[in-house]
């Protein structure tokens, strides 16, 4: 689809929305880029400033602050970023002017050259798509790994030959408005609740998750886990192969855990054997889950099991997720700022045997916390709360039947919680940070506060 000489108005001033404006500038494209933040906001950070500076001088028009419906004069193509709800007046106001609204991940599909391998899902999208990624690179000469994972994918697909693949992370708010991207291979891990403010419900939270496949052939896989009703259930409406994967019942067609331990792939007759699960590189039970759907991905792209061997040793995960950090007087410190979400972080609490100092809370999202706070109650031996979420915490773990000497509240003080943790850890513990929360009443990411824990770990 050619660009030339069309109006595009790119909303949002966040990496995919500067990628998309600077791809449809390249095309010949007169593109302004829009956010509803002060100019002033956006320049307190100086590599926004720097973007926007690159964008101005190859000829990009910015715009900040009030999004007037005066924008979409003469604009053939608005362009949404990810973090950019739908439903704002503007992009309703483009749909009634019969404007195409679209993303830059439909962009990057219309102009990608090699395989794309996406991965979605509420939980592990990161882990499973940087093992893809390191996969992949075992067997294809070029390899581009992209999309929600930091890389836009619209650079990915333009550095990306034909001859290559590309290990693409995809999330629900990428898929909010994009209206027709073709994966040749797709990955559904799991879906519980998350997103809910953003997307309406949980019902509208999978359909975004599902319109992922919906661009599939009959020449097309999808790798559904088994062990999730929502995504086993996805296969009724799957136009290509599907292929289950399970870390709880051994499958006759599929990807599994076989009784002897030994990780393996069985399509179409015959059985793949990769290595036995205890000899993985990154540990948790979730984990595996993880390796299941990148392996089932990568032996359907053209890898084989020789070359992912190595590989699945190798592989150590990447920073945030179950992140050890270092030992200190015989304690374990883990970083895993990443579980966002209760889900998550009973995914890491599962992931040890018990005897955890676990760091909790931070920016609520006001889900239900019973079935977090029953293994709380059962692997957790302190319980350490902070942020936001800590007296709504507190209180779940005292109807678990947690004793409150067990209960720490300090405040808004990552330093504090890390002090009381090492006063409290005895040899032989583990303290993790597993949040459950988001960041945002503390800091600017999850990522932030990772580093920032690790920082005051290794200042111990």
């Amino acid at each position: 689809m050619s660009y030339h000489n069309q109006s595009a108005l790119v909303i949002g001033a966040g990496i995919s929305g500067f990628a998309a404006a600077k791809y449809l500038a390249a095309q010949g494209a007169r593109v302004v880029l829009s956010d509803a933040k002060d100019e002033t906001d956006a320049e307190r950070d100086p590599l926004t400033q720097q973007h926007i500076e690159n964008l101005r001088a190859q000829g990009i028009t910015c715009v900040f602050g009030a999004q007037r419906e005066e924008l979409l004069g003469g604009v053939d193509l608005l362009v949404l970023s990810p973090a950019v709800p739908e439903r704002i007046p503007l992009v309703q106001a483009a749909r009634a002017r019969g404007i195409r609204v679209t993303t830059e991940v439909e962009l990057a599909g219309e102009i990608a050259r090699a395989p794309i391998c996406a991965i979605t899902g509420t939980n592990g999208k990161t882990t499973t798509t940087t093992l893809l990624g390191e996969l992949l690179r075992a067997h294809f000469p070029v390899v581009g790994v992209g999309g929600n994972i930091g890389v836009p994918l619209i650079d990915v697909v333009q550095e990306t030959p034909a001859e290559g693949a590309i290990a693409a992370e995809i999330s629900s708010y990428q898929m909010e408005a994009t209206t027709h991207f073709h994966a040749h291979i797709v990955a559904e891990l799991n879906i519980t609740p998350d997103h809910i403010v953003r997307h309406g419900s949980m019902e509208v939270y999978q359909a975004m998750k599902e319109k992922l496949f919906a661009a599939q052939t009959a020449e097309d896989y999808l790798v559904l886990n088994a062990d999730d009703p929502h995504t086993r259930g996805m296969a009724e409406r799957a136009a290509g192969r599907v292929c289950l994967f399970s870390r709880r019942e051994e499958l006759t067609d599929g990807a599994c855990v076989r009784a002897d331990g030994m990780i393996v792939i069985r399509w179409d007759g015959a059985e793949h054997v990769l290595i036995p699960a205890d000899e993985l590189g990154i540990p948790g039970a979730h984990n595996v889950e993880n390796v299941l759907a990148a392996t089932a991905m990568a032996l359907f792209a053209g890898v084989t099991p020789a070359e992912m061997r190595p590989v699945l040793r190798a592989f150590k995960g990447v920073e945030h997720r179950i992140e050890f950090v270092r030992a200190l007087a015989g304690v374990s410190y883990y970083n895993d700022s990443k579980a966002t979400n209760t889900d998550s972080a009973i995914k890491a609490l599962e992931a040890f045997d018990g005897h955890i100092i676990l760091i909790a809370g931070g920016d609520d999202k006001l889900t239900d916390l019973g079935e977090f706070m029953e293994l709380v109650h059962a692997r957790v031996d302190e319980l350490i709360l902070v942020g936001d979420a800590a007296e709504r915490f507190a209180a779940a773990a005292r109807d678990a039947g947690i004793p409150e000497e067990q209960i720490h509240r300090v405040g808004y003080h990552m330093e504090k919680a890390v002090q009381l943790a090492r006063e409290l850890a005895v040899e032989g513990q583990i303290v993790l940070l597993s949040p459950a929360c988001a960041s945002f009443d503390m800091y600017g990411g999850y990522e932030e506060r990772g580093r920032d824990f690790k920082r005051l770990v290794n200042e111990l």
